[in-house]
């Protein structure tokens, strides 16, 4: 590897985004065809695909060589379009990799490794109740793994540092989504990995080959089970009931907090992440899987007017819902 390749400033971030919207647009049909969890309903390719083009679109619109400005522009347009649960915590994690990014015009090694911790307090805050074997579990691997290889170099902000880094967490990435499979009951018993997880797996591989200036590795999804072409849309054996709502509100961190105990009461996969400050509070995207929508919303009302509804069948066809 030449270091004169290396050149891991905003435009690079800029070309990993768009990059990982091709990438995740091309892996959407097999993302979506081992999507079994947290429900199945055939999505989680389309939904990364969906949120990740939203925040390629801020980064190709905004002109900053500031790179922390730059994913924390990409992060909010990301939110505020951010489908099913994958799509909610990777725009969590984009929003959250820009903070300690902020006020640097090149990413290095010691900075990558920050904002990778960073990402994983947010992103295992955001959830109500955060489960192994997932995309968050892949997240925590990258993220002790770039401090460790951090750690070892001595704060090393050299290009060969940053490279040393990146290869080393996506290498711990694919053992991360390889472990998913005996993580969790539902995905041992399908013999597959985690479709949010894989998708993880290759927004890191992008973000690697972008600030390399290396091709992609397509060999790292070889042996991932369910991944192959010839295996079935496992989600079609699953059936789920219930409904997924999502929506954008203005609220205090204490009626955020509320907001989140009534959703979990009601039901489950709740998310809460706040976008941007707003006068008296936050900006927050909600995420929640309930059996009534209507008796959501009537509770969401009660602190606040939600902004941005969605409300979709948990057991409808993938085309039209975006749980995953």
């Amino acid at each position: 590897m030449l270091q004169t390749k290396i050149a891991a400033n905003a435009e690079a971030l800029r070309r990993w985004l768009s990059k990982a919207e091709v990438v995740l647009g091309n892996h959407s049909d097999r993302l979506n065809a081992i999507n079994i969890f947290p429900v199945a309903d055939g999505d989680t390719g389309t939904n990364l695909y969906l949120t990740i083009r939203a925040a390629a679109k801020s980064a190709s619109e905004n002109p900053t060589s500031d790179v922390g400005e730059l994913l924390a522009g990409a992060g909010q347009a990301a939110m505020e379009e951010a489908r099913g649960n994958s799509g909610t915590l990777l725009s969590v994690f984009l929003a959250a990799l820009a903070e300690p990014l902020r006020g640097t015009t090149r990413l290095t090694g010691p900075l990558l490794a920050a904002a990778l911790q960073r990402a994983e307090i947010r992103c295992w805050s955001a959830l109500s109740e955060p489960v192994e074997g997932t995309m968050l579990s892949v997240i925590a691997a990258v993220s002790r793994t770039a401090t460790a290889v951090h750690g070892g170099q001595n704060a090393d902000d050299s290009n060969h540092g940053l490279a040393a880094t990146l290869e080393a967490v996506v290498e711990e990435a694919v053992a991360a989504v390889v472990r998913t499979e005996a993580q969790l009951g539902a995905l041992e018993s399908a013999h597959i990995v985690d479709a949010g997880a894989v998708g993880f797996l290759l927004i890191m591989d992008t973000l690697r080959a972008s600030a390399l200036g290396e091709e992609l590795q397509p060999e790292l999804l070889d042996g991932l089970h369910g991944f192959n072409v010839q295996d079935p849309h496992l989600h079609l054996d699953h059936i789920d009931e219930g409904v997924e709502v999502m929506c954008t509100i203005n609220l205090s961190p204490l009626d955020a907090a509320t907001l989140r105990l009534k959703l979990d009461e009601l039901g489950d996969s709740v998310i809460m992440s706040a976008v941007t400050e707003v006068e008296d509070g936050y900006r927050w995207r909600v995420h929640a899987h309930v059996p009534d929508g209507d008796a959501a919303l009537e509770l969401i009302r009660e602190l606040g007017e939600p902004m941005n509804v969605t409300m979709t069948e948990l057991a409808g066809p993938p085309e039209h819902s975006h749980g995953g």
